[in-house]
C-alpha cells in the first residue's frame, strides 16, 4: 500500500487550472510501512514530550502531515499507538538488560546491570520518560512496574544461584533482586534529568551501596569490569 499525502494533510487530486509552475504543495510517498515506522516516530515524541492524555490524534496526523483517519487505519486510534510505542520501548529495554549480564562475578553484574539501564536511559530518552508514566492503555504488560518486575525475574535466577554458592537461603532471592533492581530503577528516574554525576560514576556508586551496604561505603567507589564509561 502507498500513501501519497499533501504536507498539508489534504488527499485532493492538484488544481489542474494552475500554472504549471507555480507552487504546490509537496508531496511525500510512502509505503504503508514507512508511514506506519513514521507515526511511530512522532507518537513517541510528543508522548514523551506531552504524555498520553496531552497528545491529541489531530497533532500526531498533522506532524506526519497526513489527515486522522491514516493515524486510524495504521493503529485504530491513539490508544493503539501507544500501545505499540510502549511495547517496543520495554522490550528494547528488557533486551539491553538481560543480554549485559554476561559476567560471572556477582560485583560485576551488577555494574553491567546498572550501565546497562544508564545505557538505556541516554539513548532513548524519550521512550524511558513514557515508560516511568502510568499507562492508560488496559494490558498486561505496559507498565514501568511490570518490566522492572520482568528483569527482577532474570536477576533473582542469577542471585538464586549465587545464594546456593554461598549457603543462604534461596528463598529470599526475590526479595533481593526487587530491591536491587529497584534501587538502580528509581536511581534511573532521577538521572534522566539530573544527568549528573557521569554515567560511570552514577553506576560505581549504586554498585557501590548494593556490594557493600552502608556501613562498608568506599568513599571512592571504583569499577572491577572492563567498562569504565
Amino acid at each position: 500500500m502507498i500513501d501519497d499525502v499533501a504536507i498539508d494533510g489534504s488527499t485532493s487530486k492538484p488544481d489542474k487550472s494552475r500554472p504549471s509552475g507555480s507552487r504546490r504543495a509537496r508531496r511525500v510517498r510512502m509505503t504503508g510501512a514507512e508511514r506506519r515506522e513514521q507515526l511511530l516516530d512522532i507518537g513517541r515524541t510528543l508522548f514523551a514530550e506531552k504524555g498520553f492524555e496531552g497528545t491529541s490524534v489531530e497533532e500526531i496526523a498533522a506532524k506526519a502531515g497526513v489527515s486522522k483517519p491514516v493515524v486510524y487505519e495504521h493503529f485504530g486510534g491513539k490508544e493503539g499507538l501507544y500501545a505499540v510505542v510502549v511495547d517496543r520501548e520495554m522490550r528494547q529495554l528488557l533486551d539491553m538488560v538481560t543480554s549485559a549480564l554476561t559476567a560471572g562475578h556477582p560485583r560485576e553484574l551488577l555494574e553491567q546491570a546498572a550501565f546497562a539501564l544508564l545505557d538505556y536511559i541516554e539513548r532513548y530518552t524519550d521512550g524511558f520518560r513514557i515508560l516511568v508514566r502510568d499507562s492508560p492503555v488496559a494490558q498486561s504488560t505496559g507498565t514501568f512496574a511490570s518490566l522492572i518486575s520482568d528483569i527482577a525475574t532474570q536477576v533473582e535466577d542469577i542471585l538464586g544461584l549465587e545464594f546456593k554458592t554461598r549457603g543462604f537461603d534461596p528463598k529470599l532471592a526475590p526479595l533481593y533482586a526487587q530491591a536491587l533492581v529497584g534501587m538502580v530503577a528509581l536511581t534511573g528516574q532521577w538521572w534522566v534529568d539530573a544527568r549528573r554525576p557521569k554515567k560511570a560514576e552514577v553506576a560505581a556508586h549504586l554498585v557501590n551501596l548494593a556490594w557493600h551496604g552502608l556501613d562498608g561505603l568506599e568513599q571512592k567507589p571504583r569499577l572491577i569490569g572492563r567498562r569504565k564509561n
